[in-house]
């Protein structure tokens, strides 16, 4: 695609007013993350929800594939800036997963617990949009594990750091408590139409 061709495409994007403050496209699918790819055995992966739910839960990764799949298109945006659109997921609806998890009335934010002790967060409200999914198959293919293969979160309305790769457990908290990213500085809530990069000062 010609620089000319890109642009054209940007402020179509931008009248439709899917393109937030400060992005650009891109037609890849960038490769960001810290730490190494973890390798991951299917017939041992477990998935957890715990923490402020009637009872713990645990999934095998056979168990957790034949729940109901929800399809979501969507645009996505990361804190480095690019935009990508009409993005194709597939997984299970986060609202499906919180009932089946017996989430308590106290519970009022999320921990996402990740491989090599990665964790994100976010309220419970946001977590139960229409459009969060748990994740585990891109654009009609399993994930790359570049990309969070087997499963990750997808978090449409935030930058993308905040839809975590490589997902083990659900935690559901009374209290908030920053993440990885977040005690690193960056924005707490990580919207990207407030251009909600990193932490104020």
């Amino acid at each position: 695609m010609s620089q000319r061709q890109r642009r054209m495409l940007e402020d179509k994007f931008a009248r439709e007013g899917r393109l937030p403050p400060g992005q650009s496209l891109t037609l890849k699918f960038p490769v960001l993350h810290y730490g190494r790819v973890p390798e991951t055995n299917l017939e041992t992966w477990t998935l957890r929800a715990f923490g402020l739910v009637d009872e713990e839960r645990t999934w095998t990764w056979q168990e957790f594939t034949s729940l109901p799949v929800t399809t979501v298109t969507c645009d996505i945006h990361c804190v480095t800036r690019w935009s990508k659109f009409d993005t194709i997921w597939e997984g299970v609806s986060f609202r499906e997963f919180a009932r089946l998890a017996g989430v308590r009335p106290e519970a009022r934010y999320v921990i996402v617990h990740c491989e090599q002790g990665y964790t994100t967060n976010l309220p419970l409200d946001v977590m139960l949009d229409h459009d969060v999914l748990l994740a585990y198959r891109y654009d009609g293919k399993p994930l790359d594990p570049d990309h969070g293969f087997p499963l990750r979160t997808l978090v449409p309305k935030r930058y993308f750091w905040k839809s975590a790769k490589w997902v083990r457990g659900i935690e559901f908290a009374a209290e908030d408590r920053p993440g990885f990213w977040e005690r690193a500085g960056y924005h707490n809530n990580g919207d990207p139409w407030q251009e909600q990069r990193f932490a104020p000062r």
